[in-house]
């Protein structure tokens, strides 16, 4: 775990959309890793957000990697859409894809990293078996479809136990976490095994962005397992 950075990826679902670019390129300046974007279809999650037009239009505003969290049913229809937009992360949910081995090779035919994504209620076990065909798995501690909620803390046995099946098959694979990551919660996740932090509200709804990221970053390393 130790060759794996604390990578801070504030989450634009908690930005100004109306000034979406400038945002971006704000949390970059202030030192955010990634950019962590998050795509609701209205029937998977109770949400409606953004398509591959406004991915292109991030690519255009930063150089740092698009992480793309597909919340969505059917994503093997649209996903190589976000790739050619700019998505360099992919993300999609166990839940919604009958033929998960196939939907993360597609990502990575397509180009991208591929990630597989688990709700809180869905035990980890459900992605073990997909552990060496991924580049990340990221950890909902929030059920998903809206910015603004409290952190489930049930999520933190089944990061320590991704981690340790991570560890055993020698895998270098990024460990997300997303939902109520902040102060208090983003030390909990990293003790419990994450490397990847997705922050919304902590980060857009501070008055200093590079102290808000630089806070997540201390409090992250601070509490990682030796």
């Amino acid at each position: 775990m130790s060759e794996l950075p604390v990578r801070i990826a504030p989450s634009i679902l908690a930005a100004d959309f109306g000034r979406l670019a400038d945002e971006v390129r704000a949390v970059e300046r202030a030192g955010a890793d990634w950019i962590h974007v998050d795509v609701m279809d209205g029937h998977f999650v109770p949400n409606l957000t953004l398509g591959p037009v406004v991915v292109e239009a991030l690519r255009a505003a930063t150089r740092l990697p698009l992480d793309v969290h597909l919340m969505i049913e059917e994503p093997e229809r649209s996903l190589e859409a976000y790739v050619r937009a700019g998505a360099d992360r992919v993300g999609v949910h166990v839940e919604t894809c009958p033929h998960l081995h196939r939907t993360l090779a597609q990502i990575r035919e397509a180009g991208a990293k591929a990630c597989v994504v688990l709700n809180p209620a869905t035990p980890a076990i459900a992605v073990r078996p997909v552990l060496g065909d991924v580049d990340q798995v990221l950890v909902m501690s929030v059920n998903p479809g809206f910015g603004g909620q409290k952190f489930i803390p049930g999520v933190l046995g089944k990061l320590e136990r991704l981690r340790q099946w991570i560890r055993e098959a020698e895998l270098s694979v990024e460990l997300e976490v997303d939902g109520g990551i902040g102060p208090g919660t983003v030390g909990a996740a990293a003790r419990a095994g994450a490397n990847v932090f997705v922050a919304g509200t902590a980060v857009f709804r501070a008055s200093d962005y590079a102290a808000a990221i630089a806070d997540l970053r201390k409090e992250a390393t601070a509490e990682r397992p030796r």
